[in-house]
């Protein structure tokens, strides 16, 4: 599945790294983030800010949302 850069930044809204891919996919759950966002954020070890999770998601952003 592929995410709009825009779609993880308000998932990740108010996040306060560094966060385990646990935390982000709370965080993301409580942003109102679609389940396959939220599973694929649980993936991502821990991460000192936005970077790094764009980093490590940088594989499945871009698609269209149709």
């Amino acid at each position: 599945m592929a995410y709009q850069v825009t779609e993880v930044q308000k998932a990740l809204k108010g996040a306060d790294y560094p966060m385990s891919g646990n935390q982000l996919a709370e965080l993301a759950s409580r942003n109102g983030a679609p389940d396959d966002l939220v599973d694929r954020l649980r993936k991502v070890p821990e991460v000192d800010g936005p970077n790094g999770v764009m980093k490590h998601l940088s594989g499945d952003l871009g698609g269209s949302r149709n």
